[in-house]
């Protein structure tokens, strides 16, 4: 059986902090709109009473109890809860917030890593000895996002990041939740496999399979079944329910990809309305281009059908550019495989081989 946590000098044990903000896209629209506070709250795309082809981004606490959650169809939370206050995302108001979140967060870290737009692993400076520190040190963040941003978070704190990132979620909303070394296994244990990063449903429905259900389960498998069903990711399995990760808090790495996707009210296969869907999420990527100064090499196109197949053709130029009409052309150019086989759910495109633009250079943006 693995060891819960490999041993070294309390000096040496690694302190981590998962900084998680509580229904982060809710919580900022109740803050804009204090009339909201107590309501059932769902911010997603039109929910069309009951006929909305989205889904859920977020929704406050009140709506959970219903059994709504994010990424439900949209026209699955409006049977549940009916009568909830829907909300359009606003991501310009979002990322406003979450960038000052995270320079907040920033200021209390030695070392610092933003994962998504509301969360993020940092590593105190050497002031913080111990986990009772840490708690304290905890509460001054909670407290500092309250104050100056109006909204809450739950942090976790742990000896890794697989453990701070559970115990972020353990007490919701606005939660604290620390666990020290050498509580590792009682504090995973009894919980589901779900609750590991990166256990999906269908990973989570092979180990119930197996008849593992708990953590503690996973923990004492035989690594041997694991690595028959999972191959090498039954080895990561283990270790992650034995408390295991030696995963380092990095600065999150620049941007690999910009991508634009959109689900037709309807599908369709009218060529006319596919080829204009397309047209305005590329001038949305270009749009992001221009903005980060990127220039791009590949181009992906995403096609998902009625049956919900999903399809994707790729090409890559031969220099770096990032004019728009190399785009329309390429995607275009792609898209016609697909035109007049069946009806279009949803179209997506993509740009990577991402670099940032050297202004001293003349770009060549027209190809054979």
């Amino acid at each position: 059986m693995l060891a819960p946590y490999p041993k070294k000098n309390t000096s040496e044990r690694r302190i981590i902090f998962h900084a998680d903000m509580d229904s982060f896209f809710a919580s900022v629209e109740i803050r804009e709109k204090p009339e909201l506070k107590g309501l059932p709250l769902i911010v997603g795309s039109d929910p069309q009473e009951g006929s909305g082809r989205g889904v859920v981004s977020t929704c406050s606490y009140e709506a959970r109890k219903y059994g709504v959650h994010s990424a439900m169809p949209i026209s699955q939370a409006y049977r549940l809860c009916p009568h909830a206050v829907f909300l359009p995302v606003n991501m310009k108001l979002y990322a406003g917030v979450s960038a000052g979140v995270m320079e907040l967060l920033r200021g209390f870290a030695d070392k610092f890593q933003q994962v998504s737009v509301d969360e993020a692993y940092l590593i105190p400076g050497p002031e913080i000895r111990n986990f009772e520190e840490a708690a304290l040190y905890a509460l001054r963040i909670k407290d500092e996002v309250k104050r100056q941003q109006r909204i809450t978070c739950s942090v976790g704190v742990g000896p890794n990041k697989l453990v701070s990132k559970i115990a972020s979620g353990f007490q919701k909303p606005d939660g604290l939740t620390v666990v020290r070394p050498e509580d590792v296994r009682e504090f995973l244990f009894p919980l589901p496999v779900s609750k590991i990063p990166g256990v999906g449903e269908k990973t989570e429905e092979i180990l119930n399979e197996m008849g593992i259900h708990r953590v503690e389960e996973l923990a004492n498998c035989d690594i041997q079944l694991l690595s028959e069903r999972f191959g090498k990711m039954g080895f990561r399995l283990k270790q992650l329910a034995n408390g295991l990760d030696f995963e380092e808090v990095v600065e999150k790495e620049s941007i690999k990809s910009i991508s634009r996707h959109g689900t037709f009210a309807e599908d369709t296969s009218d060529p006319v309305k596919i080829s204009g869907s397309l047209d305005l999420l590329i001038e949305s990527v270009h749009s992001s281009l221009l903005k980060h100064s990127f220039l791009f090499k590949t181009i992906t196109l995403t096609v998902r059908f009625e049956d919900f197949s999903t399809y994707t053709r790729s090409k890559t130029l031969p220099i770096w550019t990032s004019d728009i009409f190399v785009i329309k052309r390429t995607a275009m150019q792609l898209l016609s495989e697909f035109i007049g086989r069946r009806k279009f759910r949803l179209v997506g495109v993509e740009v990577t081989k991402l670099r940032e633009r050297d202004e001293r250079q003349t770009l060549i943006t027209d190809f054979p």
